[in-house]
């Protein structure tokens, strides 16, 4: 087992466990659809969520040619792994925690926290980038502080959480063009 197949065998475990949590909340709102007040912003957010889950696992292959690993990139990584798992935890409402199952009101209230989850993980961007994949330093701190932009306003303005979802995911098709 090479050194970088070891250490992402840790940062899987946790990307699997974001991603089973999202598909679980989605199916216990589909169960409980009649509760269910939906907004296609939460719905969005969600969907970011697992992309960025996704995306990082991709990413991860990236890394193969890393033949030796400090445990400071190795900590770094499982960071963002938590980070993303805090924000698929708390992406959408969960039934049977509260009566209200209304995604937008999920959103503007709890969900901030998994927004400011993704802010976290998008720190962590920049030291991936330049320290292992050798990104020049300017594209490198830009593009991760446009998203923690968008994320500073979701959290700060959540009345603007409609529209800020949905400039978050054209932000997330930006950077899958850039990262894949």
């Amino acid at each position: 087992m090479t050194q970088h197949e070891y250490v992402f065998v840790a940062i899987s475990i946790i990307l699997g466990l974001a991603i089973t949590r999202l598909l679980h909340n989605v199916a216990t709102l589909i169960r409980a659809f009649s509760r269910v007040n939906f907004h296609p912003a939460t719905a969005v957010w969600g969907l970011c969520v697992m992309i960025y889950c996704l995306q990082l696992w991709w990413v991860g292959w990236g890394l193969r040619s890393i033949e030796t690993w400090s445990f400071a990139d190795f900590a770094v990584l499982i960071a963002g792994s938590i980070f993303l798992y805090g924000a698929a935890e708390m992406a959408l409402p969960v039934p049977g925690e509260s009566r209200e199952l209304n995604f937008l009101n999920h959103s503007q209230g709890l969900g901030r926290l998994s927004s400011l989850s993704m802010l976290l993980y998008f720190l962590v961007g920049p030291y991936v980038n330049i320290k292992l994949f050798a990104v020049e330093v300017l594209p490198a701190l830009v593009i991760p502080a446009i998203g923690a932009i968008i994320l500073l306003l979701m959290i700060t303005v959540p009345r603007a959480y409609r529209w800020l979802s949905l400039v978050f995911t054209l932000y997330t098709g930006l950077v899958l063009t850039v990262t894949i």
